[in-house]
């Protein structure tokens, strides 16, 4: 656990949250700053900043965990749908250094999340990153 993260300080009971579910390893609850009803942050309780630093044991339970919650969240809401989010560096949006995956319950035209641009199809440049890539 890391002394000044505030999802830490969660996990350890020193900060109150609206917990959904929790386990020896996971926690999840309530966003306190919803983009919808519902919005639910999924954190290992062993504090790792980003997914890069997630353990692979960790890893390899997330996805289930987070299709089981999903399930229950899109149950208990009564949404259209999900997006399950993950954000790594401040670049692409990650605002507490701790990994968490938000799950978010959508409705159709509900405006939560934007749609990004596409960019132009460059088959010559996609087949350059590919191999870049693969590496």
């Amino acid at each position: 656990m890391s002394e000044n993260c505030i999802f830490c300080k969660i996990a350890k009971g020193e900060i109150p949250s609206h917990k959904v579910y929790e386990d020896e390893d996971f926690l999840a609850f309530l966003d306190i700053a919803p983009a919808s009803l519902g919005h639910t942050l999924i954190i290992p309780k062993r504090h790792a900043d980003n997914l890069y630093a997630l353990d692979a044991v960790s890893a390899a339970r997330l996805i289930p965990l987070a299709q089981k919650l999903a399930e229950k969240v899109k149950t208990a809401t009564g949404c259209a749908g999900v997006n399950l989010l993950q954000n790594n560096g401040e670049a692409a949006g990650q605002t507490v250094h701790h990994f968490h995956m938000h799950i978010i319950p959508r409705m159709a035209g509900d405006g939560v999340l934007p749609v990004w641009a596409s960019l132009a199809h460059d088959a010559e440049a996609f087949a350059a990153l590919a191999e870049k890539v693969r590496g």
